[in-house]
């Protein structure tokens, strides 16, 4: 409801009238204007002027947009783990997942060097992930920052594992560009396989679960990802060792 744009016009008085307001949401839908005046210190041609900053005619349109953007917050509901564990099952494991899998297991096994990235929750479990195939015997590295020097010759047969779940993160797509050029085949983890980062892939795996926000977080379950992620590294270890 406000804007970076919006926020950075307010004056010295406007400032302080919606730092108010957003500490005291529910109780400002039901004031009238003499009394948020009142409590805020404020004349109500100031009101008026900063309802007119966010695009409402008058104090009483406000509190309707004001009431609605409450309604909004309240009806903000979390899907349980298990839901989304039987929704990525009942989407995946229906398909050729196993087959993606294995088909990646075989490309990492033969790669002389293997890098993981990711950007923000997509990160952790890249470096997670890198830590877990080391831990199975295949040595892997996390790079999270795309401007990170690595040598052309260290490209060669080398595989990069790319995770993200809407597939569009630009640093990730950047990144990816660089290391496709210099020779590194791409792997990635995603939630849907019609995402750049999935199209520019030689191998994706995409695990289908609803994504799910709060405000302008991603809570979208990351267990699929975990779970494919083991189940390479599980398939690395056989082919290792057969």
């Amino acid at each position: 409801m406000f804007s970076y744009h919006v926020i950075t016009s307010f004056n010295e008085l406007e400032t302080s009238l919606y730092n108010y307001i957003t500490q005291n949401i529910e109780k400002v839908v039901y004031m009238r204007i003499r009394e948020l005046a009142d409590e805020t210190h404020v004349s109500t041609a100031t009101i008026l002027r900063f309802c007119r900053k966010v695009d409402c005619e008058g104090f009483s349109e406000f509190k309707v947009k004001l009431k609605m953007h409450l309604d909004e917050k309240k009806q903000s509901t979390i899907k349980s783990p298990l839901r989304s564990m039987e929704e990525f099952f009942e989407r995946t494991l229906k398909g050729n997942l196993e087959e993606k899998i294995r088909e990646a297991a075989r490309a990492v096994t033969y790669a002389d060097h293997v890098i993981f990235t990711g950007i923000g929750s997509s990160g952790i479990l890249a470096e997670y992930g890198a830590r877990h195939f080391s831990s199975l015997g295949k040595f892997s590295m996390y790079i999270k920052d795309p401007h990170y020097p690595i040598h052309s010759s260290f490209m060669v047969n080398s595989v990069t594992i790319a995770l993200s779940v809407s597939g569009e993160n630009h640093y990730t797509v950047t990144h990816l560009n660089k290391l496709k050029q210099e020779g590194s085949k791409i792997i990635s983890i995603t939630n849907t396989k019609s995402s750049t980062i999935a199209k520019i892939s030689d191998i994706n795996i995409p695990y289908y679960v609803t994504e799910e926000f709060i405000e302008e977080s991603n809570i979208t379950t990351q267990v699929p990802v975990i779970y494919i992620l083991e189940l390479m590294a599980r398939e690395i270890f056989k082919l290792n060792h057969n």
